[in-house]
């Protein structure tokens, strides 16, 4: 009779998870490295295009790049947003949020990450929440479509910090 031996005995089940996150992850990557860069696809359709007098005139002129077509793309910088105001003074925060988005009207935004400074977590959530909501009535062609999280940062009451990804242009 043999003896029972007890500890881990391996079987390949066990590595069935990390096959599949290491297969997802492979997936997810080559997605991303599958989309075009629409800000050099920008830059190439600025750049002025040769003389007519550089160019042989039996030689065909090149085609125009045709227009980008597809789902547009987000920028990867966020614009970084610092709100002061005290909870439940929507006039204020709406006043600050119209001042420091200024300079990208016309533009809208993909998503907003709002971080609320509180000491309790979900006191912060709340006034980003508020916050959150004021965007939309700050700007609302700016953020009628945007996506928001409501986060909690530490510190005193009365602050949030945001982080605004537009979409490109």
């Amino acid at each position: 009779m043999r003896p029972l031996r007890r500890g881990f005995r391996f079987t390949p089940l066990h590595l069935a998870g990390w096959l599949f996150a290491d297969m997802l992850l492979v997936l997810a990557l080559v997605s991303m490295g599958d989309r075009g860069d629409p800000l050099a696809a920008q830059a190439a359709a600025t750049r002025p295009s040769p003389s007519a007098s550089s160019t042989d005139a039996s030689e065909p002129s090149p085609e125009p790049s045709p227009t980008p077509q597809g789902p547009r793309s987000v920028e990867r910088k966020p614009v970084k947003v610092h709100v002061t105001a005290a909870v439940g003074d929507t006039t204020q925060m709406v006043r600050q949020l119209r001042t420091a988005t200024a300079r990208y009207e016309g533009r809208a935004a993909a998503f907003v990450l709002t971080f609320g400074q509180a000491v309790e977590p979900s006191d912060g959530q709340a006034y980003a929440h508020e916050i959150n909501k004021s965007l939309r009535k700050a700007r609302p062609d700016m953020f009628t479509d945007a996506t928001t999280r409501d986060f909690w940062n530490g510190g005193s009451a009365g602050a949030a910090d945001l982080e605004i990804y537009f979409y490109t242009r």
